[in-house]
C-alpha cells in the first residue's frame, strides 16, 4: 500500500513570474519529456494584460488563447518549475498552439495529456463545444502531434474520437501513458464525474483511431463503447505515470465529490486501482483541479505535480511525500 504522508507547495509556475510570455491567468500545467532533454507544460484557456484578475475570462480585452506551450529545463524541484521560453506568436508572446475548430460549434479547445513517442510530440485534447454547470459538453476528443520538439503542432482531421450524441463516449478526455510495446489512453466521459477507461495501440499507431483497442471484462476489444471501467469515478482531470521507485503505476486526479486531487496506484494499467487517498483538498486549496505529475519525479518517494486553483487562476508546483508499506521494484 501507498500512503500520502504529506503534500507542500513548492512555487507558483504562472502569475506575475510569467507576464513576459503573455500569460496572466491560466490553469492546467501538464508536464511531459520531449524526448530531447526539455520539459514542456501546456496550458489551458490563457490570459493576458486585460484579465480580470479571478478565474477564467470573459475573453473580450483580455488576450485570451485557447491554450499555450511552455518549455522548462530545471530539474532542481526544489527551485520550482521556471518557465525558460513559450511557442511564440509574433510579438514574443505565448501563442495558442493548438488550433480551433472552425467547422464545428467549438468554445475551446483544451489539452489534457502530452507524450514523446518516436520522435514524435503528441497532446490529447478536447473540443469544447459548451460549458455546463456539472462539467462540459465536447464535439470530440483528437491529438496533435509535432515533429519538431513541441515548437509546431498539427491537428490531423483523422486522429479524432467523435462524442456520441448522447455525449457518452467513454475516452473525451484522455491521460496518456506508455510502456515498451504500447501508448495506452487513460479515458472519461466528458466532463468530472464519469469513471475512467482504458485504451491502447502500438507505438507508432498513435493518430490512428482504427488502431486502437479498449480493455473490455478483462479482454481487448476494438469498440471503445464497450469499454468497461477500469477506475471507479468520479475522474476529473488526471495523469499517470510508472513511478519506478515503488514499482507501481500512479494516477492524480480531480475527485470533485471530494473537491480534493487524489492519488491511487495499480500494479498494471488495468487495475485494480486503489480508492484516491487526499493530496490537495479545497480545505487548504480552494477549488482545486488538474493534478499533473511531474515526469522527472517519477523514480523517488516524492511526487511533484502542477495544482491549478479557479480562484487565482493560475498554476503551482507541489510536493507529496509517500511511502509504501510493501517492498519496491524497479522494473516495469
Amino acid at each position: 500500500m501507498v500512503r500520502v504522508l504529506t503534500t507542500e507547495e513548492i512555487a507558483p509556475v504562472t502569475g506575475a513570474i510569467t507576464r513576459r510570455f503573455g500569460i496572466h491567468g491560466t490553469d492546467l500545467g501538464i508536464l511531459w519529456d520531449n524526448g530531447q532533454g526539455r520539459l514542456l507544460v501546456a496550458f489551458g484557456d490563457t490570459y493576458g494584460a486585460g484579465w480580470g484578475g479571478h478565474g477564467a475570462g470573459p475573453p473580450d480585452g483580455s488576450d485570451w488563447r485557447c491554450n499555450v506551450l511552455a518549455f522548462a529545463s530545471n530539474r532542481d524541484l526544489e527551485t520550482g518549475l521556471r518557465l525558460d521560453s513559450v511557442v511564440p506568436r509574433a510579438d514574443g508572446m505565448a501563442a495558442q498552439f493548438i488550433e480551433r475548430d472552425r467547422h464545428v460549434d467549438e468554445h475551446t479547445v483544451i489539452p489534457n495529456s502530452g507524450i514523446a513517442v518516436g520522435g514524435y510530440n503528441y497532446v490529447h485534447y478536447m473540443s469544447v463545444r459548451k460549458w455546463r454547470e456539472t462539467g462540459w459538453d465536447t464535439n470530440y476528443a483528437g491529438i496533435a502531434v509535432s515533429a519538431d520538439g513541441g515548437d509546431t503542432w498539427t491537428k490531423p482531421p483523422g486522429a479524432r474520437w467523435p462524442n456520441s450524441p448522447k455525449g457518452d463516449h467513454p475516452f473525451q478526455i484522455c491521460a496518456f501513458a506508455a510502456d515498451e510495446n504500447h501508448v495506452y489512453l487513460m479515458g472519461t466521459t466528458n466532463g468530472r464525474f464519469g469513471p475512467a477507461y482504458l485504451g491502447k495501440c502500438g507505438r507508432y499507431e498513435v493518430l490512428s483511431p482504427s488502431s486502437y483497442s479498449y480493455w473490455s471484462h478483462n479482454d481487448w476489444v476494438k469498440d471503445p463503447f464497450a469499454a468497461t471501467p477500469v477506475m471507479s469515478g468520479p475522474v476529473g482531470e488526471m495523469s499517470v505515470a510508472y513511478n519506478t521507485h515503488f514499482g507501481q503505476w500512479i494516477a492524480l486526479h480531480l475527485d470533485e465529490d471530494r473537491a480534493a486531487i487524489v492519488l491511487r496506484w495499480a500494479p498494471e494499467l488495468t487495475g485494480p486501482w486503489a480508492d484516491g487517498q487526499v493530496v490537495a483538498g479545497a480545505n487548504d486549496y480552494p477549488a482545486p483541479y488538474g493534478g499533473y505529475l511531474h515526469p522527472w519525479a517519477n523514480d523517488r518517494p516524492d511526487i511533484y505535480f502542477t495544482l491549478s486553483q479557479w480562484g487565482p487562476y493560475n498554476v503551482k508546483l507541489m510536493r507529496t511525500r509517500l511511502k509504501s508499506d510493501a517492498p519496491v521494484t524497479d522494473t516495469v
